[in-house]
């Protein structure tokens, strides 16, 4: 018998007219992803089939479909020649070994096969009775596992027990391209995870204050980039120097508008670079409340420095328990939690605001040359393509 990997959307299904565009992106998605392997790709009827790989490759491979926006489930399948007995036969070679309750569920999409849906479910059932009964049992609603058999138009058949679940949402580049700020903290990869399952392609970016913060914080926030950028497919990664901006803060300004302040510059730069590197949206991890930058006040007065583009904030109704789940799923909360400072640490104000006066923040940035601290903090830009 022949095995392959049965991989299914769903939320693409909803796209009427429009369904061939997500479709032919998340295929490309898929290649592109499985580049280095040896297999054959196969386009069926709202699914898409992986054959012909090598068996020491599976995890290798269920790793990287794991990690592909728009990708609902897969299922690892005996292919068979859509026959009763060639059928059953797979059926039973899946019941090997299996202990519990059962019950098998056939979807017959070639409607001359005969019997139907329903009768093969029950003579399948009845047989793998017989043979397994010591070890297996009947149990419609509960079942322990279920047995499905999928009888396909073209004349062959896909019998399979397990049915994984990844990551749905929509194919990335879908929803266009959003430029990610990135700490080194907890909440950023994760709205950056959030974002790319809604099918937005991204690109980073970080603010660094050498030689307040070190080489070791640097290197947290790029691996911290490269994880998110599994889901990604690569990703670019864009470091500014934010040293001098946060001395001339410190030294003209109210120290307890230093984080407003901060923010403020953070969003312009962002803004800038998003719109020079073709993106349509500056992305945040902020959450409502969790901290002084991220009161609605300070969210208000960040805002208002934005001109064009969109603000997302994935996560702004999320707690941190549910924050850190998604963390550990995605396999960054152990790098987010090592003890090297960011940016947002330095100069910290012993009593933040967390209602500033807008109009004072303005006038208080009058005491700034705004512009050309920006420049200067873009002219010094590094680039990691990741």
């Amino acid at each position: 018998m022949k095995e392959a990997i049965i991989i299914r959307y769903c939320e693409i299904h909803l796209k009427g007219k429009n369904r061939g565009y997500f479709e032919k992106l998340l295929k490309e998605n898929i290649k592109n992803s499985l580049n280095g392997f040896d297999y054959k790709f196969t386009v069926l009827h709202s699914r898409y089939l992986i054959e012909d790989f090598n068996e020491n490759d599976y995890v290798a491979i269920t790793e990287k479909l794991h990690k592909i926006a728009g990708i609902h489930t897969y299922s690892r399948a005996y292919v068979v020649d859509s026959d009763f007995e060639s059928i059953f036969n797979a059926c039973k070679v899946l019941c090997e070994g299996k202990f519990g309750s059962f019950k098998v569920e056939t979807n017959r999409a070639d409607k001359f096969f005969t019997p139907n849906s329903v009768e093969t479910s029950r003579l399948i059932g009845g047989r793998l009775i017989e043979i397994y009964g010591k070890n297996i049992y009947v149990n419609i609603k509960e079942p322990s596992f279920v047995v499905n058999i999928d009888i396909r138009e073209d004349g062959k058949t896909f019998v399979y027990t397990d049915t994984i679940h990844c990551m749905s949402g929509m194919p990335v580049g879908s929803a266009g391209r959003g430029l990610l700020l990135i700490s080194g903290g907890i909440d950023s990869p994760v709205a950056g995870y959030m974002t790319i399952k809604r099918g937005m392609k991204l690109d980073c970016l970080h603010f660094h204050s050498f030689p307040y913060t070190g080489e070791a914080a640097k290197e947290k926030v790029i691996e911290l980039t490269r994880r998110i950028g599994e889901y990604n497919g690569g990703i670019n990664l864009y470091i500014v120097s934010f040293t001098h901006i946060q001395e001339a803060i410190h030294e003209k300004c109210p120290e307890e508008y230093m984080i407003t302040m901060m923010r403020r510059f953070m969003m312009r730069i962002a803004e800038r670079l998003s719109k020079k590197i073709g993106c349509q949206a500056v992305i945040t991890g902020e959450s409502l409340g969790q901290v002084a930058s991220q009161t609605i006040e300070s969210i208000t007065s960040s805002n208002s420095v934005i001109e064009s583009q969109p603000v997302l904030r994935p996560l702004i109704c999320f707690d941190k328990n549910e924050i850190i789940d998604i963390s550990k799923k995605i396999d960054t909360f152990e790098t987010s939690i090592l003890p090297y400072e960011d940016c947002c640490t330095v100069f910290l104000p012993k009593f933040p605001s967390i209602k500033p006066n807008l109009d004072r923040v303005i006038k208080s940035e009058k005491n700034l040359d705004v512009e050309s601290l920006i420049e200067e903090a873009m002219a010094n830009m590094e680039i990691h393509h990741l």
